[in-house]
């Protein structure tokens, strides 16, 4: 199954369309609920072992991996309260075993406080749900979810602002009121296949049993930023690590054409030696953070840097993943560069990850706010 992942992955790229095949046996396998304890349907993986699945898919297939991944962090979400004895989201989990497809609304151009603040609005509704407009990007999976998760701030007269956080319904592809439309084109340099669509939505109803919480602005706090926070970083960052696998062993087949008498460089130039050598351990320490932090996760550690350790495990395994395909592009030489060899597609794949929250300078000043508090 991965080995025609990995043929079909040139051709979703290239045609810019959407990994349909790949998520209908996904789904068919039951890897959607994967997350899902064994006592509500799911097959109960750990997140240490769904990471290492979608480290393996991703160094099959990436963009696979990451559309996928976004209903999975959703799942995980779920899952991660459920274990701390918190059932407000156990219908998510009841859900992704029904087959419903999560995806997740948001980021939003601009918004660098990313969960703790949202410039769509909800506006309250009679019946204890709310009304949200407002415009989310990078929305992957925008061809087939059913429930969109996402977040808006609520400013009502005379009370203190909140941030709402809940799932749009989309059944049959009708919504229970309001509209969405997808406005731009989807056509970026990397990650195709994801079809992460910008959704603006217009007066699109929460309903109130699909209201998740309500927030204070700016209040890391609450069990579910956490649980959001923990399960994106820690699993978008397995796709860039699965990214980084394939990369490292593509300059090792490279190195070993090159000794055999094929194009290439060998593994005896000091420079690209030094390079792939810093690359390889580089890797191995990103790997054990992300390891090390999933375990926390499913042994309910309690942690006083959680953020500061998350953001930064994200931060280093995209970023090292970045410095291991370049170093494999290096050892492929000329055939890495032609436009259509799967490591120029990993080329610009990679790229992707400077994308994902935490950014950089949000890391930097997470990293500032932990050594003054």
């Amino acid at each position: 199954m991965l080995e025609q992942f990995r043929e079909r992955a040139a051709g979703y790229d290239g045609d810019n369309r959407f990994f349909t095949e790949d998520f209908a046996e996904l789904r068919d396998r039951g890897y959607l609920a994967a997350a899902v304890p064994r006592e509500l349907g799911g097959a109960g993986l750990s997140l240490d072992t769904l990471v290492r699945c979608q480290r393996r898919l991703a160094s099959y297939a990436p963009a696979t991996a990451l559309g996928v991944n976004m209903h999975l962090v959703w799942v995980q979400v779920a899952r991660f309260l459920h274990e701390r004895g918190i059932d407000t989201l156990d219908w998510v989990l009841r859900d992704a075993v029904a087959g419903e497809v999560f995806a997740f609304g948001i980021s939003e151009a601009g918004n660098e406080a990313v969960l703790l603040d949202a410039f769509s609005v909800a506006s309250p509704a009679q019946d204890g749900g709310f009304r949200i407009t407002g415009t989310k990007v990078f929305t992957t999976l925008s061809p087939v979810w059913t429930r969109l998760g996402l977040h808006a701030r609520c400013e009502e007269p005379g009370e203190d602002p909140y941030l709402v956080f809940g799932f749009v319904r989309r059944d049959n592809e009708e919504l229970a009121e309001g509209t969405i439309e997808h406005p731009g084109t989807w056509n970026p340099l990397g990650m195709r296949a994801t079809q992460s669509w910008n959704t603006k939505l217009d007066g699109v109803r929460i309903l109130p049993e699909d209201v998740a919480a309500r927030i204070a602005p700016f209040d890391g706090r609450a069990p579910l930023v956490l649980a959001i926070f923990s399960s994106f970083s820690i699993l978008t960052a397995s796709v860039y690590a699965g990214i980084a696998d394939r990369a490292l062993e593509l300059a090792r087949q490279a190195a070993n054409r090159a000794a055999a008498g094929g194009e290439g460089i060998r593994l005896d130039d000091p420079e690209l030696a030094t390079r792939l050598t810093e690359a390889v351990l580089d890797h191995r320490r990103s790997l054990d953070a992300l390891t090390l932090l999933a375990r926390d996760v499913d042994g309910l550690a309690e942690r006083d840097d959680w953020f500061l350790a998350l953001a930064a495990a994200r931060n280093q395994v995209c970023d090292e993943a970045r410095r291991a395909v370049e170093v494999a592009m290096r050892f492929a030489g000329s055939r890495g560069f032609q436009a259509d060899s799967e490591l120029a597609r990993l080329y610009r794949d990679v790229l992707a990850g400077l994308f994902h929250p935490s950014s950089a300078s949000a890391l930097a000043k997470t990293v500032r706010g932990f050594l003054t508090d």
